[in-house]
């Protein structure tokens, strides 16, 4: 499976939008626009991923899913970070691979 930065490029490239075009559409919690340098390192993997504000931006502008994007990025939703037991965690994940082993 791509990384994070690979499919961000990849889906940039193919939506033919320009490193500098996204970036400007990007905004960081102050309002202002990410940087076409900080996307670039993003692309490339030459950073952690970005906060959850900016990944769910990435896969708003490239029609990404979120969800991707989130475990591309090593990363939980906000909203899937309540309180729960161990015991709903483990079998949240085991359920997890199950489904993966079984999708071709």
């Amino acid at each position: 499976m791509d990384s994070f930065g690979t499919v961000v490029s990849k889906k940039r490239r193919e939506k033919l939008i320009s490193q500098k075009e996204l970036a400007a559409s990007i905004k960081k919690e102050d309002g202002s626009a990410i940087s076409p340098q900080y996307l670039n390192d993003i692309e490339r993997d030459r950073r952690n991923p970005p906060p959850e504000y900016i990944i769910k931006q990435l896969a708003q502008k490239l029609e990404l899913s979120e969800d991707l994007l989130f475990f591309l990025a090593g990363k939980l939703p906000e909203n899937l970070r309540d309180d729960y037991s161990e015991e709903q965690v483990e079998a949240a994940m085991k359920a997890f691979r199950k489904k993966l082993k079984e999708v071709p």
